[in-house]
């Protein structure tokens, strides 16, 4: 693509259960974090793109969410588009707002991200969310899916994509020989990661021994493998070269590769080949001109660790059934040859479902400015987040991949 595009300015609140927080406060911190981060103020944004999936079904605000958030702070009169992709809402907004630059149309906007999902007085809703980012009129199709995979019938109480992430595991576990101690080592390494982390979720470091001790949810499954219901927001200003001049903001800018949007294909279920996620990062590598061997650091959407494992597999950075062997010897770790979710990933960062994807890219625009702290992933030049959610057929509803790397005016 011909026209530059940089995270001038990115953010992301403490992400947990925040009872006290509306929304709208949610927004305000993140959104006022990013622009201090650029440098930037109100009325430098010319556009925003406002993500969020649950604030119609758990709390009856529908279609003008991001004005009405927004509002408040005084972001009016702009163009404001609201995004809902699943789980790959935050990335699906940040690649419309870089269209839109690349395009001419302006030079700085702006990118939110927001969830409220705990709300322990409303079960009922909040699984019934859950279960909206499947195909509601082909509900035997789910659950043939399921068993077709060697997966259980869902249970109440448990959360349909569990039982579609365990059933994808024991299939992989099946075909490949991966094992659970793959993805209790997975965990560990991402729960440890989020010790470092001041904005996780859960900030206890963990044993393999103690993931795989923990509460069982469905086999191959724990607790610590699976992401928590989470709270939180995050943001970011993106900018054109005019609009990074303009803020004067070369000095930590981080430039956008590539960027690529996937829905879900038609493939066999075992065709592991054809993964959206493989296809998803084929083509942001190809925007990028880069190949997975020049990667540094990822962040993968976990929100299963058997998620983590399939697409650390998806984007080439290992071959499909070594990952076990390769986590076991620390190359996924920090200090190993491609950290994987230094932020400690989705099963202890959190998943706040619309701020996810800008999470991500929170963590790896942090990484490649040299500014992690101890979770600092050295000498980071070439970063890639994978953000995927809802399903539809055999795969994920929706993928987006997304290439950073740092830059210097």
């Amino acid at each position: 693509m011909s026209t530059d595009a940089f995270l001038a300015g990115v953010s992301m609140t403490a992400f947990g259960k925040r009872p006290g927080d509306s929304v709208k406060a949610l927004t305000a911190e993140a959104v006022t974090a990013a622009l201090s981060d650029a440098g930037a103020t109100l009325t430098d944004i010319e556009a925003a793109w406002f993500s969020n999936t649950r604030q119609p079904m758990l709390e009856g605000q529908n279609t003008v969410r991001g004005q009405i958030a927004l509002r408040p702070l005084g972001l009016t009169g702009i163009p404001v588009v609201n995004v809902e992709n699943a789980c790959a809402s935050g990335s699906t907004a940040l690649l419309q707002a870089l269209h839109w630059i690349r395009a001419g149309a302006g030079d700085i906007a702006l990118v939110v991200g927001v969830e409220k999902m705990v709300f322990p007085d409303r079960p009922e809703q909040v699984a019934a969310a859950f279960a909206g980012g499947t195909d509601i009129h082909d509900r035997d199709g789910v659950l043939d899916y399921i068993r077709q995979m060697g997966g259980e019938v869902p249970t109440d109480g448990r959360s349909l994509f569990m039982d579609l992430y365990a059933a994808q595991a024991r299939a992989h576990m099946a075909r490949y020989g991966s094992t659970p101690l793959d993805l209790a080592l997975l965990a560990a390494k991402n729960h440890t990661a989020a010790a470092h982390n001041p904005r996780s979720q859960y900030r206890t470091p963990m044993t393999t021994a103690q993931v795989l001790a923990d509460k069982p949810i469905v086999f191959p499954f724990t607790r610590a493998m699976c992401a928590p219901v989470s709270d939180g927001a995050a943001a970011a200003v993106v900018c054109s070269a005019r609009g990074l001049k303009r803020l004067n903001a070369q000095a930590r800018a981080v430039r956008i590769r590539g960027c690529a949007l996937v829905s879900a294909g038609a493939r066999d279920a075992r065709d592991f080949d054809n993964h959206i996620g493989r296809r998803a990062a084929s083509a942001a590598y190809e925007q990028a001109g880069i190949a997975p061997a020049d990667i540094d650091l990822a962040e993968v959407h976990d929100a299963t660790s058997y998620a983590e494992l399939q697409q650390i597999e998806n984007l080439g950075l290992a071959e499909p059934g070594s990952v076990g062997a390769r986590v076991a010897t620390g190359d996924f770790a920090l200090g190993g040859r491609t950290p994987v979710n230094p932020s400690g990933g989705l099963v202890a960062k959190g998943h706040p479902v619309g701020a996810t994807g800008l999470a991500q890219l929170f963590e790896l625009t942090t990484q490649l400015r040299g500014e992690a702290g101890p979770r600092q992933v050295e000498g980071a030049r070439i970063a890639v987040a994978e953000n995927g959610g809802g399903f539809l057929g055999v795969e994920e509803a929706a993928t987006v991949v997304t290439v950073l790397e740092r830059w210097a005016a």
